[in-house]
């Protein structure tokens, strides 16, 4: 069931985000990313298990902003994929921002959802340091790799540096954020088995949003806008 939920869960938010960048250009993936990135920070809660391998809902929401960016960087250049993650940032500052002052309201008689408020939003700094400079870190890697994937290629073979720049710097970030955020309280082949098992999924991810990346880029002449393929060097 869950790994049914999981596929419609991607279609639907790949499908979104097309659709987005068809409606409204480079301003509808850019708010996008801000939405993605508010509710994989609510959705990673939440634990199940996906394909026999304990994963957090926030996957796919987090994965899709590198599907944004390569979007971006594909359509218009890498400066508006930048600007992306930027906003994404910001989103998710203004969400912690506002969450963490909504915890400090005193509750009157009535009230039934402060406790399940501080369970969903009570924060671990080292955690959430580790999540916002890994998030910032990885999606501009992510972008300049792409980039420079696709001069090298000649612009051919989008499928490749799609899946190259989205899984090296997806596992990589994996990696990182549960040594950062988990070193020294757990294990280290916990550490690593975790991360194996987060990149795991996200490769299975990042292979089924190919095509909707196809699907955006060969959109892109239909939409009402100047298109900066190539450009923000």
């Amino acid at each position: 069931m869950n790994t049914a939920l999981l596929f419609v869960g991607m279609v639907m938010a790949f499908s979104a985000l097309v659709l987005m960048r068809k409606m409204l250009g480079a301003s509808g993936v850019i708010g996008y990313m801000g939405i993605a990135t508010i509710l994989a920070n609510i959705m990673i809660c939440k634990s199940v298990d996906l394909f026999g391998l304990s994963a957090t809902l926030g996957n796919v929401m987090f994965a899709s902003n590198f599907l944004a960016t390569d979007i971006l960087t594909e359509c218009y250049g890498i400066k508006e994929a930048r600007k992306g993650v930027v906003f994404a940032v910001c989103s998710s500052l203004g969400f912690l921002l506002a969450t963490q002052m909504m915890l400090l309201f005193a509750p009157n008689d009535i009230d039934i959802a402060q406790e399940s408020f501080r369970t969903l939003f009570t924060l671990t700094p080292r955690i959430t340091l580790a999540s916002i400079s890994l998030f910032i870190a990885s999606n501009f890697l992510d972008i300049n790799l792409y980039e420079f994937l696709r001069k090298k290629t000649g612009g051919k073979y989008m499928w490749l540096r799609n899946n190259v720049s989205t899984i090296l710097c997806n596992g990589t970030e994996n990696f990182l954020f549960y040594a950062i955020a988990f070193g020294g309280l757990f294990g280290w082949s916990d550490i690593v088995s975790m991360g194996l098992t987060a990149t795991i999924i996200e490769v299975i991810i990042a292979l089924c949003d190919t095509p909707f990346l196809y699907i955006a880029a060969r959109s892109r002449n239909n939409v009402n806008e100047t298109v900066f393929a190539g450009a923000g060097e």
